[in-house]
């Protein structure tokens, strides 16, 4: 009977498809969840669905078959296409959340159950996965005395993460730390991983474990089958609870699990008091450790976050241990290279409303672009003591990732540079108080100047200013100009759009000199002027249509705008 159906990719970007595949999911009293790909059933020359089914990276979701085709085996070829499918991918475990009355169709399909709750359970097939995880946890026990575990995201990682563990690794032999394993977050598990590793590296009794694909989270958990979305949270609780329970408390041999009292945070409250409820039963103690207050209020990650994205760094670093310093650095590098690419509008630039001056670029590649950047900025601002070999190291090695990333295109060369010597000098303005504008001309007085760069001929031409020449004055510009005008305009929705502006009437900018001429760039600085003098965006949309058709795009200004935001944030009260 099988010749009769076939199983077509559903493109859910599609309005139209998206509808047809809601009210299939409503009429089998299910709702549509995030998910990258979904999988129709349909006869033969009729599009009406029969049975589908999504995959969410590694997890089965949105899965109903119609009642004409139960008990026919639909459900399980199905169910062998998205695996499939998945494998296609290099993904060998696949998880599946159903209702428990259907783990019996999963089982006779080869899936596990992992866990288990009221009203879901959580179920994997394939070789490996949870057991390998587990085996990996095994093999760092130690078997003396009393273990116990904390599981935290550290995004990032704060004071108060610390102080948990040090009151956590002080009442038991041996404390594990599980960071949670998910890309969702501001910092990426590569970044919260060191940060925590780094934090607790003296710590002998205290060790940092890799985190796995078994912490359920609310980014990953699929409500849509539940009825009543208030059911939810405590299911998914209940679930990673039973998964703790199960496996990862038996593989450290752990029989404490401490964590932080909540006084802000009703779910997170909620969780500990589910904890404390169920862990208990299954033998493993719940252990509540008051959160670390300073000033009066209560230290943690979402605060540190908010002041990131408010440009506060300088106000964000006292919060976390000099061990995070350097990936908060690094990340409010990439917030402002994110916030310049945003800007809008931009003359000649790519923003959220064009390309500008750009046929082989555009936001979505510059996006990629500045992610691609973020571990050599890490480990630029982890450098202890910089050397001007150290750095141009790194810098080579970014570039290659960059040009990787985008496909050869060179969408922040220039910004990787600027940025680059600037994170490293207020990483170590930030830990070791010395100036950042200092360390930039000492380390830019030791890189040898290209002869072949735009900066280069610029400046053998026409005695304009390059990018190590600029570097080498410690961003002069940036702090006796830029920066305050751009603090000056703190309430003016448009002060991205003016300081761009001003910089480009004030550089000599050598990205529009190697494209139009020396004379035609001395024109784009006085236009600039005049569109900031008599400022509207209807002006400066005007003058990037002309910039369009020219062929001109100041990048270098765009590198100086980002390098604004990001010295902005060291000084921002």
């Amino acid at each position: 009977m099988y010749s009769e159906y076939e199983i077509i990719q559903m493109p859910l970007t599609l309005a139209s498809c998206r509808n047809r595949v809601e009210r299939f999911l409503a009429k089998n009293e299910l709702r549509l969840d995030d998910v990258d790909y979904y999988a129709v059933v349909s006869r033969l020359g009729d599009d009406t669905i029969l049975a589908g089914g999504g995959l969410d990276g590694d997890i089965i979701k949105c899965m109903a078959v119609d009642d004409s085709l139960r008990g026919t085996g639909m459900s399980q070829r199905l169910v062998s296409h998205l695996v499939s499918v998945a494998q296609d991918r290099g993904i060998f475990n696949v998880k599946v959340f159903t209702k428990p009355q259907n783990a019996a169709i999963f089982g006779d399909m080869s899936f596990h159950t992992l866990a288990t709750a009221p009203l879901a359970v959580l179920m994997e097939n394939g070789m490996g996965g949870l057991s390998s995880y587990c085996s990996y946890l095994s093999s760092l026990r130690t078997d003396k005395g009393t273990n116990g575990v904390v599981v935290m995201n550290c995004n990032p990682f704060t004071l108060g993460h610390k102080h948990l563990i040090d009151r956590a690794a002080a009442q038991v032999d041996h404390l594990y730390v599980i960071i949670v394993k998910e890309d969702k977050s501001l910092f990426s598990t590569r970044q919260r991983t060191a940060m925590a590793r780094k934090a607790c590296e003296d710590m002998n009794n205290v060790t940092v474990c890799d985190g796995s694909d078994y912490a359920i989270s609310a980014a990953t958990f699929p409500t849509y089958f539940l009825k009543q979305l208030t059911h939810a949270s405590d299911t998914q609780m209940t679930l990673d609870i039973n998964l703790f329970a199960r496996h990862i408390a038996p593989a450290l041999k752990a029989t404490v699990r401490f964590v932080g009292t909540e006084p802000c945070d009703e779910l997170t409250a909620r969780y500990n008091e589910l904890m404390k409820q169920l862990l208990p039963q299954q033998g493993v103690d719940v252990v509540e450790i008051d959160r670390l207050a300073l000033g009066g209020s209560v230290v943690s990650a979402s605060h540190v976050r908010s002041l990131i994205e408010d440009e506060k760094l300088a106000h964000a670093v006292k919060l976390v241990p000099e061990t995070s310093v350097p990936y908060l650095v690094s990340k409010q590098a990439i917030t402002a290279l994110r916030k310049e690419l945003a800007t809008t509008p931009k003359p000649g630039l790519i923003d959220t409303i064009d390309n500008g001056a750009h046929s082989d670029m555009n936001y979505d590649l510059m996006l990629t672009s500045i992610k691609s950047l973020e571990p050599y900025f890490d480990q630029l601002a982890l450098l202890d003591y910089p050397t001007a070999s150290e750095v141009q190291h790194i810098g080579i090695e970014a570039e290659k990732s960059m040009l990787g990333a985008t496909g050869g295109v060179n969408t922040h060369r220039g910004a990787l540079f600027s940025m680059g010597i600037a994170v490293v000098g207020v990483s170590q303005d930030l830990l070791h108080g010395k100036k950042w504008n200092e360390t930039v001309k000492s380390l830019a007085s030791d890189i040898p100047a290209s002869r072949s760069s735009y900066g280069a001929m610029a400046k053998a031409r026409h005695n304009a200013k390059g990018a190590l020449d600029l570097a080498r004055g410690g961003y002069d510009e940036v702090s006796s100009a830029w920066l305050p005008f751009y603090q000056s305009l703190d309430d003016d929705e448009n002060a991205a759009v003016k300081t761009l502006l001003l910089i480009m009437s004030q550089l000599d900018d050598t990205n529009i000199i190697h494209r139009v001429g020396f004379d035609r760039a001395q024109q784009v600085k006085n236009e600039a002027a005049s569109s900031l003098e008599d400022f509207s965006l209807d002006k400066v949309t005007a003058l990037n249509s002309r910039f369009v058709k020219e062929n001109i795009s100041p990048g270098g200004a765009a590198d100086m705008l980002a390098l604004t935001f990001f010295i902005n944030s060291i000084t921002k009260h």
